[in-house]
């Protein structure tokens, strides 16, 4: 439901707004048919044994928070005519933290440091895919489900920050994107994990700064890293998970790596944190609210 929501949003963003959002008859047509995969699979888990189909039908979500973070690329940027918002972000870091943050960690890099984060970094999704995991492995699925729900709620919460103050991120502004590699060099997978991150925000590599700047994601603000990696520590450990151990040294990791690896302000982080918060402390509410409206 909470996905048919945000479609529905989206979809009727891009319809009032056609003009400008090249793209908006696939955004619509996508969301479409999304809701229709969703509903077919409802329906065949619902009336079949087959514990294939239902496996599908528990874990679709997540991959579709994907698929909708991709439709964010091409409204942000043309509802708000192409401005970013990162001149903004930056004045906030230096007046909450007197510095650039980035730049004030560089005097820190070391490769083999930045290998370990950007390998935090990179298991993002691997991180609360572990949670579900373990919940999923339990007779009881309701946790399995509440987990999934809170997760997919924060990606969607975060996800309505990204409209408000669209922005790149250091790497394109306070640094030089085309210099990253040699300026903070990994061991040996450092490059190609970039690479991986790189293709997934719809940058290609080998090209200048501003190329790759104007293809770019603008996901910097709030910091859905942040975000994520908290409340997934959050459920690791209220529901006493085995793994709660790594997912909170994993999900530490990652926080420092948004900025270290210089993708994100430390304003963004805050936010990120924030909005953990709130996510946590009003999930609850938004689920009981939902399935009992369902039943109505």
């Amino acid at each position: 439901m909470l996905l048919f929501v945000f479609w529905g949003s989206l979809a009727m963003i891009s319809l009032v707004m056609h003009s400008r959002i090249r793209l908006w008859w696939a955004i619509v047509a996508a969301d479409l048919a999304a809701v229709v995969l969703i509903c077919a699979l409802a329906y065949a888990s619902q009336i079949t044994d087959s514990k294939v189909l239902r496996w599908v039908h528990d874990w679709t979500a997540f991959p579709l928070v994907i698929f909708t973070y991709k439709q964010l690329y091409y409204i942000i940027g043309p509802i708000h005519h192409g401005k970013d918002f990162d001149q903004l972000l930056i004045a906030l870091d230096r007046l909450l933290f007197r510095a650039n943050p980035t730049e004030w960690l560089a005097r820190f890099s070391n490769p083999y440091l930045t290998e370990v984060l950007q390998i935090a970094y990179s298991l993002f999704y691997v991180l609360f895919l572990a949670v579900g995991f373990e919940l999923y492995q339990r007779q009881d699925l309701s946790q399995f489900r509440l987990a999934r729900f809170t997760i997919v709620y924060g990606f969607l919460l975060s996800y309505i920050g990204y409209f408000f103050l669209p922005a790149a991120g250091p790497r394109f502004t306070l640094h030089d994107f085309s210099k990253i590699d040699t300026e903070l060099p990994g061991v040996l997978f450092t490059n190609s994990l970039r690479w991986f991150v790189n293709i997934g925000e719809s940058i290609r590599s080998g090209v200048s700064n501003a190329v790759a700047l104007a293809s770019a994601q603008r996901d910097v603000f709030p910091s859905g890293h942040t975000m994520m990696a908290l409340v997934t520590i959050v459920l690791a450990y209220r529901y006493q998970l085995k793994i709660r151990g790594y997912v909170l040294a994993l999900g530490l990791l990652l926080i420092i790596s948004t900025v270290y690896l210089r993708y994100h302000y430390l304003v963004d982080v805050v936010a990120g944190a924030f909005l953990a918060l709130v996510c946590v402390f009003t999930v609850g509410g938004v689920y009981t609210w939902l399935k009992s409206d369902s039943r109505d």
